[in-house]
């Protein structure tokens, strides 16, 4: 009996065990204004990037040496290191953070500062050399941009600035070397001063919120598409009421292919949590309480491992400082942690999942830092640990077969392995953090995993196969002639078009073959093929011969010159000729009026 007890109290205690190490446990990692030099009051949207080495990267846009901002790096166990502080001259006020792109290095942007007072976009290296990219005029460049720019998946850079343009702020594109291209001034009516940065969705285009403007009249902000070409669609405006306004952070495309995003508000509820397709059906998945939920969320959303969403508000819940939450993609939303001031305050800056698992933030204030700031003022540097599975993490997340990808994670060693969705790639592996390979042959769209000695890391997102079109054959022909299309990637083929209109018929025959009927109303123009990796477009033309025709039943049929029969129809021998007959159904016409009545036969054609 006693034994029996003894088992039960022990299971008991491992349940209880259990639950306590489910629950996410935060941890003040550094407090801002604690040495001389120290960044402090890290506010939206300071985007906060994870490097090669593991470490994590970001801005403040007070403090440094010189008091005008810096960037800095915090080693996940909270050893931080200001990197480059801003002295006007190259920039200040660092609003934005860094991301990191695929030459290793981090691009960002400052506010003001440069020479022209307006800003400027610089680039980093993790050493801490630093390089002006740009200096903003104030005129149509742009002025004060608050996010950092984001690498396009075609290696420009793509970002936003809160102003200059048409005063209302402007979408631009930079080359690496920082010569800059406005894609499009905002006019109030399409949005007016875009605070976030830009993410690029699966579909190539980049889509973005501005936290004013609209054509609703509530001047509440809107969230936007634009091509890299720069043509933008205003998908939604805000109301400022019930479905929220004021949208300072930006979007995250989770693995649904929505988009999610928070808001604040101008009227009503103090802040909604929503969600967003690319057509842009809207949907609040949540609005906030202030007491308990916590209100204002300034910051975006982060998708973690387990499919949830993580963020902050910057005011609100149970000491009125802000809250970290976690909601689910249906809006099931919980508070994980409220911050009381000495563990920090106000959160304005969207949470990061590390490779390792764990959340990583900042807050504009609350802390201990007191030798550069008033006790309580500068802010600090958390973790929030959530029993998150580790998992690899892709720069970028798509390309062609032979392209050279990098993955961030941790325990890499030389027997390290890699696959594309199952197929075998060979790694090179720099460091027990960063490793390269390139997308093999046969790799199709799918998970990326690295295995290391220690488990498997999986990557958080799905790694895209852009398929390619290498040629195709023949170059011309009538409806109803079969194409044989060759590339690479094209074994998980789900569409075929012929300029624009869809292939009805389709095989795939190998991942480097499609064969593809012209369809009925065909046009001439380039072959298109569609894969969950992409779209693959030929560089050649299609020409459809006689118009694009096709015979319908009694039409003659069979010679180099004259159009196949319409599908269902069969090309039926007649004594020297043949015609487009339905041999399923016969039909009634005779092949002999046919060939001596050519007026019949022309009528029938009609």
């Amino acid at each position: 009996m006693r034994k029996m007890q003894t088992y039960r109290l022990f299971a008991l205690l491992m349940v209880v065990l259990a639950a306590t190490s489910a629950h996410a446990q935060y941890s003040v990692l550094y407090n801002f204004g604690s040495k001389s030099g120290d960044p402090a009051n890290p506010s939206f949207t300071g985007i906060v990037a994870q490097g090669r080495d593991g470490n994590l990267y970001t801005t403040a846009p007070q403090g440094g040496s010189m008091g005008d901002g810096g960037v800095f790096k915090i080693t996940p166990s909270g050893t931080l290191n200001v990197l480059y502080s801003f002295d006007v001259t190259h920039g200040s006020a660092p609003q934005g953070g860094v991301t990191l792109a695929a030459d290793g290095n981090f691009y960002g942007t400052t506010c003001a500062g440069g020479t022209s007072g307006s800003g400027t976009v610089f680039k980093i290296t993790p050493s801490g050399s630093l390089t002006v990219l740009h200096n903003f005029t104030g005129g149509s460049d742009g002025q004060c941009p608050y996010g950092p720019p984001i690498q396009g998946t075609d290696g420009n850079f793509y970002g936003t600035t809160n102003g200059g343009g048409a005063g209302f702020g402007v979408v631009y594109k930079m080359t690496s070397s920082g010569v800059l291209t406005t894609l499009y001034e905002f006019d109030l009516t399409h949005g007016l001063q875009p605070f976030a940065p830009l993410v690029q969705g699966t579909d190539g285009n980049f889509y973005g919120t501005t936290a004013s403007g609209g054509n609703n009249g509530s001047d509440a902000g809107v969230v936007f598409r634009i091509t890299p070409a720069g043509k933008l669609t205003v998908l939604y405006n805000f109301d400022g009421g019930t479905h929220g306004g004021l949208p300072f952070g930006p979007l995250v495309q989770g693995s649904d292919g929505n988009f999610y995003g928070t808001t604040l508000s101008s009227t009503g509820p103090t802040g909604v949590v929503f969600k967003i397709t690319s057509t842009g059906t809207f949907t609040v998945l949540h609005t906030m309480n202030g007491t308990t939920d916590g209100e204002n969320p300034y910051a975006g959303l982060v998708q973690a491992t387990d499919g949830n969403f993580y963020g902050v508000n910057s005011g609100g819940g149970s000491q009125g400082v802000g809250t970290i939450f976690k909601m689910s993609p249906k809006g099931s939303y919980s508070v994980l942690y409220n911050f009381d001031g000495t563990t920090g305050s106000t959160p304005d800056v969207t949470p990061v999942q590390h490779t390792n698992g764990v959340v990583y933030g900042d807050t504009r204030s609350g802390g201990t830092g007191n030798v550069t700031c008033s006790a309580g003022t500068c802010g600090v540097f958390y973790s929030l640990s959530a029993g998150l599975r580790p998992f690899a993490s892709l720069l970028p997340y798509s390309g062609k077969v032979g392209k050279t990808i990098e993955i961030l994670g941790q325990g890499f060693t030389s027997t390290t392995t890699v696959s594309f969705n199952g197929t075998t790639a060979t790694p090179a592996v720099k460091s027990g953090t960063y490793l390269t390979a390139t997308v093999p042959n046969g790799a199709t769209t799918g998970s990326v995993r690295v295995t290391t000695s220690s488990g498997t890391l999986t990557s958080n997102k799905r790694f895209r196969v852009t398929p390619q079109i290498t040629s195709f054959s023949p170059t011309s022909g009538a409806v109803g002639t079969v194409v044989t299309i060759t590339g690479v990637s094209l074994k998980q083929t789900t569409n075929v078009t012929f300029g624009g209109v869809k292939a009805t018929t389709f095989t795939v025959n190998s991942d480097m073959q499609v064969t593809a009927t012209v369809p009925s109303n065909a046009v001439t123009g380039k072959i298109g093929i569609t894969t969950p990796g992409g779209i693959a477009t030929s560089s050649g033309i299609y020409t459809v011969s006689a118009g694009g025709s096709c015979g319908n039943v009694g039409a003659e049929c069979g010679a180099p010159i004259l159009p196949p029969c319409c599908p269902g129809l069969t090309c039926v021998p007649a004594s020297t000729r043949a015609f487009c007959e339905n041999v399923t159904t016969p039909t009634k016409t005779s092949r002999t009026d046919l060939f001596f009545n050519p007026a019949k036969k022309i009528d029938k054609l009609r």
